[in-house]
Parts: structure tokens; C-alpha cells; sequence
């Protein structure tokens, strides 16, 4: 059974890693006001420091890059806001989770990057920061390290100029125990310059990141999307071991899906990536929430229910994601209107849309989650087929997972294998 679905014929995917890269830090900040902005600002006086230390083109742009994912690894709020205090206690333990998920996804497009962010909390010790365990520390470390300590100086409710001698003496005084001297003689040189301090704190962040022109100029194209999804996939759904695996599922199911209702194999890798960012917004969602071993508070659940808008958000911003973005991120509306967060209904609903949410509903309910055991394919399968029968899921799309469900439920039990065996062995090199 197959049937065409009613949208535009697309060509190839051309997407900017620079506007993927810079959504997706945006989104590491929505967790908390007191975050807002913070991988952003330490890009900004990261790339500006490696400019005025005569640092080439391309590191300047790997260590902007490095910069804006650098706490990757700090999965709760609590591992957040503890990288906001200027002495961390164990600072190494989230930079080498953020390391070990880069490395162990084959991130390849920006491959200094995770080797920045492994050491951006190196202190200096007098230069025995210059290596660590015989391997040699990047420089770019040295100057994140720098860098995201100064932009937590920063207090957002005093004007920025009346703070500026006040940093710097703070930070002279680290030099050669905390930070590399070389770098915070570059920083030294830059806080005399007003612009400098004003750009550090401006709003018009976006602005001042495109002027600068420190962008790494790459394009991806479906291959490199769906390797970039995949790596941002699990930033995602590592932040708790019930979600560990989630994504891969979806988009496995989502993607097979899409191939029996007549998608073209370009598209089918569309919503293959469509499936890895579907969940993006939980990264606003406090883990607290996420990992609560009871069902959800009504005040909670409202929390939770605002990933979607997130999402949609996120990857609103996204020139050339815009097809991929609403598969993704309507994945929760309902073909009778009851979904959320936009109340789409009927045929308004795009069918990628229709496709995502039976793939996320079949595979959710498959898994554990803190208060209840997840459900085995067939029982799965009777759920979906139900929220059909009441015109909640597409009545049309719910057929096609229920005549090919054994290859449907290989094919995520597959997906999910292989995704939980890349988990393992990040979470044990993380322990």
C-alpha cells in the first residue's frame, strides 16, 4: 500500500553548518535566564582574543565553533548553572563528556573542535597546562578557558563599562596559575578597547558574530545534515538514560515509514533527520523533569509540553530547514485538532508531520521512562491502531506501520541496539 504525498518536489539540501551550529547553541542556553546567551558571548570574546593573538583564519573559526558547544557535556540544570560559578569544582568532568560525545558520534566536518572543548577548563599550573597525560594542549583551550570565565564576571544587571578594570584585575591576578599568560596578555591589550566590553554584552549578538566574519564556511549537504543531526541527536537524548535512545528510533521508524507511504530516497533522509531533531526543544526542559519517577505534575507537564514550541523555534532559524522543521516539530499536533502546541488539524497537517508523530508515539511508548515499563511492539502497535480509530493519529499511516510491523519493530529494536551500544560506551568512558 502506498500513496503520494501532497507537497513540493525538493531538490537537493544545502544548509549552512555556521546557522545549524549557532541555533544550536542558542538552544543549550534555554534552560535557564541565567544562562541566556552564554555560549554565544563566549564565542564572541574567544574569537576576538585568537584574532588579537595573531591566530589564522581557520582556528580563529574552530575555536568560535568550539566555544558555542563547549558545555555540551553539562546535561542538568545543576551541572548548568555550576559552570556560571567563576572556581568550578571538577570542571574536567563535563568538558570530557562533551569531548567523548563528539568523538564517539564521528563528528568529522570540524575535527579540532572536540579536542578544544576536552581541555577548555586546563589551568595553566604554571605551564604544566600545556599538556595533559603527554598530549598537547590546543591553544584554543587556553583561550575558551579565558574567555568563558570572563563572560561569567559579567553581571548582566550593571553597565558593562563600569566593569571592565575590575574583571581585569581579576584575571591578572590568575595569570600563570589559572590562565595561560601569552592569552591573558592578548585580553589585557583588548580590555582597554571599549568596543571590546560593549560587544561582550551587546544584544545584538547575531550581528556582531556575521560582521566579525568567523564563521567556518561549510555547507552541508544531506550526508553532512544527517551526520550533524545525529551528533546533536545525542546531546539531546543523553541528558537521561530513559532517553538515551529515543531518536535513533524515531527516525528509523519515521524514515521506513516514509518509504512505504512513496517518499523519494531523498526525502526519506529528510525525515530520517527530521526524527534526530524532532526532540531539539528538550533542551529548554529541565532534566529534573525529564528523569521525575512519577507521572508529571499539570504545571509540569505544561513545562514539557513547550519542547515542541521549542523546537519549532530552534529550527525556525535554520534557512533550508524549513520542510525538515515541520516534520519535526508537529509531531505532537493531532489530526483532530487535539495536539499540541499549535492545534493544527486534518490536512493542514503536513503527512511527514503525520508520518513523525506514529513514529514517536510507537516508539515512545516502546520505551521505559521513570514511572512506568515500556510496552512490547504488539502492544504498541494496539495503541496507535486505538488513537487512529478516535482520528488522534492518521488512520492511513497507522495501516501501513500495522501490515509491515515486524519489519517496522526490527527496524526500531535495531536502531535502538545500535544507539544504546554508542551510549554504553560513552556513559562507561564518562564514569
Amino acid at each position: 500500500m502506498k500513496q503520494r504525498h501532497n507537497k513540493i518536489v525538493i531538490g537537493n539540501i544545502r544548509i549552512k553548518l555556521s546557522d545549524l551550529i549557532l541555533s544550536f547553541s542558542k538552544a543549550l542556553d534555554f534552560i535557564n535566564p541565567a544562562m541566556m546567551s552564554h555560549h554565544i558571548r563566549v564565542a564572541i570574546i574567544a574569537s576576538e582574543i585568537a584574532r588579537h593573538y595573531g591566530m589564522p583564519h581557520n582556528e580563529v573559526a574552530n575555536i568560535f565553533v568550539a566555544s558555542t558547544l563547549h558545555d555540551i557535556g553539562a546535561f542538568s540544570l545543576k551541572d548548568r548553572l555550576t559552570t556560571l560559578d567563576f572556581e568550578i569544582k571538577n570542571p574536567q568532568s563535563h568538558a570530557e563528556k562533551g569531548y567523548l560525545i563528539l568523538k564517539n558520534t564521528g563528528f568529522d566536518l570540524l575535527p579540532d573542535v572536540a579536542k578544544i572543548i576536552r581541555y577548555h577548563h586546563m589551568p595553566w599550573a604554571d605551564g604544566r597546562g600545556a599538556y595533559f597525560e603527554g598530549e598537547e594542549v590546543h591553544i584554543g583551550s587556553h583561550i575558551i578557558h579565558l574567555s568563558d570565565r570572563i563572560e561569567v564576571l559579567i553581571d548582566r544587571q550593571k553597565y558593562i563599562l563600569n566593569q571592565g578594570r575590575e574583571i581585569s584585575d581579576i584575571i591578572k591576578a590568575k595569570a600563570g596559575s589559572m590562565f595561560m599568560p601569552d592569552v591573558v596578555k592578548a585580553f589585557e591589550e583588548l580590555s582597554q578597547k571599549e568596543y571590546f566590553w560593549l560587544d561582550a554584552a551587546s544584544p545584538e549578538v547575531d550581528q556582531i558574530i556575521y560582521d566579525r566574519n568567523v564563521l567556518p564556511d561549510v555547507e552541508l549537504n544531506a550526508e553532512g545534515l544527517l551526520k550533524t543531526a545525529r551528533l546533536f541527536s545525542h546531546i539531546i537524548d543523553y541528558r537521561s538514560r530513559f532517553t538515551a535512545v529515543h531518536s535513533a528510533g524515531v527516525s528509523a521508524v519515521a524514515a521506513l515509514l516514509a518509504q512505504m507511504a512513496g517518499f523519494s530516497d531523498l526525502e526519506c533522509e529528510m525525515m530520517r533527520i527530521a526524527g534526530y531533531l524532532h526532540d531539539i526543544g528538550k533542551l529548554a526542559i529541565p532534566s529534573e523533569i525529564i528523569e521525575k519517577p512519577a507521572r508529571l505534575s499539570d504545571e509540569e507537564f505544561n513545562v514539557m509540553k513547550s519542547h515542541v514550541y521549542h523546537s519549532y523555534r530552534i529550527l525556525e532559524a535554520i534557512s533550508g530547514l524549513e520542510i525538515i522543521n515541520t516534520w519535526a516539530s508537529f509531531h505532537h499536533e493531532r489530526m483532530d485538532g487535539g495536539g499540541y502546541p499549535f492545534h493544527i488539524r486534518g490536512n493542514e497537517l503536513p503527512i511527514g508531520s503525520r508520518i513523525m508523530a506514529v513514529a514517536d508515539v510507537f516508539t515512545a511508548i516502546t520505551e521505559d521512562r521513570p514511572y512506568r515499563k515500556g510496552m512490547s511492539g504488539e502492544n504498541a502497535l494496539k495503541v496507535i491502531e486505538d488513537m487512529a480509530k478516535n482520528n488522534s493519529l492518521d488512520k492511513s499511516i497507522v495501516d501501513l506501520a500495522s501490515t509491515y510491523f515486524r519489519h517496522l519493530d526490527y527496524v526500531r529494536i535495531e536502531a535502538q541496539l545500535r544507539a544504546g551500544e554508542e551510549y554504553a560506551a560513552v556513559k562507561g568512558l564518562m564514569e
